[in-house]
């Protein structure tokens, strides 16, 4: 008996061997594809096929589920595509696109895409002469407001499809979703780290035919990330640092697997809210974040103005802020968001913003680059 089942054992697995690998690429080999190897980014899975590539966005806010699923497909490709697949088809690469972010027309721009932009959202908050100039001229539609955008204007355009940034219980996209233009959803915001984030420029790259310079972008934003990283942990001390500042009633506080979060950590910071498990902002009362980090020996905050930050003027936001020990001792640094390119270049190149929080935490390091985002509040 136990001859018999270990016969009819060898001719199945025979059987088996036969089927999957046989007369060249069957079926199931070739659905299976070739998985890009990702390094970081923890959202995305990039599997190649032939003739098309498979690219899926993990939901960030529903755990195990699939947030998009599409099929990147040359324009002359013929390969018959799986039927019954849920993927939104998007032929590349892309020739005429709609951006509604300021951060992603400046990876197409560095991509040396620009003249694939056809459409912009929110044009009043993209810092790039390009976008402006082209609007003016009418080489580029304004699209209108990015939460409520034109659909007509962006089927004038000519978009071969929109690149937006999804968010949890949105509703959905309303009438863009009924245009029959493909919807890119960049979520690379919701990686927990920054190399994580800045590596979904490859997915980016696949979409405009620049897969090859992506790859070598990515790589050299990894190699001076691990090396900044690197130099910070030659540093003797670990300073206290307090992040961002109250807007309104509330102070949004980056969460501890948050990007800023994880680079103040290769920075060699010690961040009161490291041990914090949002990805996102943490929102938090004046008095939570005084008795907190009131002591820290740094605060770095963001702002938005035509002219420097002063202490004045930090003052008159809330009078508070001069219990906090960085405004005591003079520690305090402000990145103007209006006059920096911090939104446009810091997503994807976090070597630069790293570089900006070694220098100022650790100013005794050799060889630290000038401050790039970040100014010391006169």
């Amino acid at each position: 008996m136990s001859n018999r089942l270990a016969l009819l054992g060898l001719i199945i697995g025979i059987l088996a061997a036969c089927c999957s690998c046989g007369g060249g690429r069957g079926a199931d080999a070739q659905n299976e594809g070739d998985t890009l190897r990702l390094k970081y980014a923890e959202r995305l899975v990039i599997v190649k096929h032939e003739g098309y590539t498979e690219v899926t966005l993990k939901n960030p806010w529903k755990e195990g589920k699939v947030l998009h699923r599409y099929f990147l497909v040359p324009y002359d490709a013929t390969t018959p595509l799986p039927s019954e697949h849920g993927a939104t088809v998007v032929r590349t690469p892309l020739r005429r696109v709609a951006v509604f972010t300021t951060v992603h027309a400046s990876l197409i721009m560095t991509f040396g895409r620009e003249q694939s932009i056809a459409g912009v959202a929110d044009v009043k908050y993209m810092k790039i002469p390009f976008i402006h100039e082209g609007v003016k001229e009418g080489r580029i539609v304004d699209c209108g407001d990015g939460l409520n955008p034109m659909a007509e204007k962006i089927i004038d355009a000519q978009a071969d499809a929109i690149m937006l940034s999804p968010f949890e219980n949105s509703g959905g996209y309303g009438r863009l979703e009924e245009i029959d233009i493909p919807l890119i959803e960049c979520a690379e915001y919701m990686e927990t780290s920054p190399l994580g984030r800045a590596e979904w420029m490859r997915f980016y790259g696949l979409l405009f035919g620049e897969e090859q310079r992506a790859d070598s972008l990515f790589a050299a934003v990894d190699s001076s990330y691990q090396a900044l990283a690197k130099t910070a942990r030659q540093a003797k001390s670990s300073p206290k640092v307090l992040m961002d500042k109250q807007v309104g009633s509330v102070w949004y506080m980056p969460g501890g697997r948050s990007t800023i979060g994880q680079m103040l950590q290769d920075a060699g910071a010690n961040y009161p809210y490291a041990s914090d498990e949002h990805s996102g902002s943490i929102p938090l009362p004046f008095e939570a974040v005084l008795e907190k980090a009131g002591d820290s020996d740094v605060w770095l905050f963001r702002y938005d103005n035509e002219q420097p930050m002063t202490l004045p003027q930090l003052l008159s936001e809330q009078h508070g802020y001069s219990q906090l020990r960085p405004v005591q001792t003079g520690q305090t640094y402000g990145c103007n968001v209006r006059t920096t390119q911090f939104y446009e270049q810091s997503p994807f190149r976090p070597d630069l913003l790293l570089q900006d929080f070694i220098h100022i935490l650790h100013p005794e390091l050799p060889d630290l680059p000038e401050l790039r985002y970040y100014k010391k509040v006169e």
